[in-house]
């Protein structure tokens, strides 16, 4: 079984979530996890411009995704910061590219989740992974959320990301807050649950 962590992170906070994705999802006996990059779509000088240069210097290890390798995973796990409630121009852009996959089915019966990151607590969060699914709906794919069986989710001791949806985390307004250990817990058991649900399927 192959599972691929698709994320796009421009200051690290998804990609910290994308990495304990990973690490869940490597938790399932026989399961391939491979992380991978959205297509970047802003110039270097865009990029520098906002100040991401650097961040991505440091993190961004991981290919980018070729829009036709997609059929070959069992599980896709997509990764996300908001953009104004919904998902940025660089997820888009690859999902507006999956039409010929669309057409030949070549994502039915494939296993989906989502996770996201936002500036602050009410930034757009669960309706960035809500008006994502659509899409996987559409390709035929198999969403999984994130069961109350992960107990965090009714915490309210601490400021924290999570949701029935998906894993998330509260970057702060200018990025300064990391992803807490609640919120890579949260991330972890996804990663771990989903490719348990694909694990099931792929028999």
């Amino acid at each position: 079984m192959k599972t691929l962590v698709l994320y796009y992170s421009l200051f690290g906070h998804v990609f910290q979530l994308a990495e304990a994705i990973a690490a869940g999802a490597s938790e399932v006996k026989g399961n391939d996890v491979v992380m991978r990059t959205f297509p970047e779509t802003f110039t270097r000088d865009e990029l520098e411009k906002i100040g991401a240069l650097e961040a991505k210097r440091h993190y961004w290890a991981d290919p980018e995704i070729n829009v036709n390798e997609l059929p070959g995973y069992d599980a896709i796990i997509f990764g996300f910061p908001t953009r104004y409630g919904s998902a940025p121009a660089q997820v888009r852009t690859l999902i507006d590219d999956t039409g010929e996959l669309w057409a030949g089915g070549k994502l039915t019966g494939k296993v989906a989740g989502v996770f996201t990151s936002s500036a602050t607590q009410h930034g757009g969060q669960e309706s960035t992974i809500l008006t994502f699914i659509p899409a996987l709906l559409h390709l035929g794919m198999i969403v999984v959320g994130l069961p109350y069986s992960f107990q965090t989710h009714a915490g309210s001791e601490i400021v924290h990301g999570g949701s029935p949806y998906g894993s998330s985390t509260v970057a702060g307004a200018r990025g300064e807050r990391k992803p807490g250990e609640n919120e890579l817990a949260c991330a972890r058991f996804q990663g771990r649950h989903t490719a348990m649900v694909a694990s099931k399927l792929s028999v």
